[in-house]
C-alpha cells in the first residue's frame, strides 16, 4: 500500500496501520475497496508475530490464509498503477 500512495505521490505517516494506508489507496481507486477491507486484518501480522515472546503463534491453516490474502492485495495493487510503473 506504501508502494502505491507512493506511485501516486500521495504522502503517508509512518505506520503498520493497514486501515489507515488502505482509506488512502482507496481514496485512488475505489475498484480497490473489497480488496483492502480484507486486508485490514493483515495489521497484526505487521508487528504482533515480529519478534518471539508472549504472542501466540498462528496456525500454518492462518498463516497461509494471511499469506494468499497478502498476495492478492499486491496483486490488486499491482494491477491498477499506471503501466510505465508496472513491474
Amino acid at each position: 500500500m506504501k508502494g502505491d500512495l507512493t506511485a501516486h505521490e500521495r504522502v503517508f505517516r509512518k505506520t503498520h496501520d493497514l486501515d489507515e494506508l488502505a482509506r488512502a489507496c482507496e481514496a485512488i481507486d475505489q475498484t480497490l475497496k473489497p480488496i483492502l477491507h480484507e486486508a485490514r486484518d493483515l495489521t497484526v501480522f505487521a508487528w504482533e508475530f515480529r519478534y518471539p515472546g508472549d504472542s501466540q503463534v498462528p496456525s500454518q491453516e492462518e498463516a497461509v490464509q494471511m499469506l494468499t490474502l497478502a498476495r492478492q492485495v499486491v496483486t490488486a495493487l499491482l494491477d491498477q498503477l499506471p503501466t510505465p510503473i508496472r513491474p
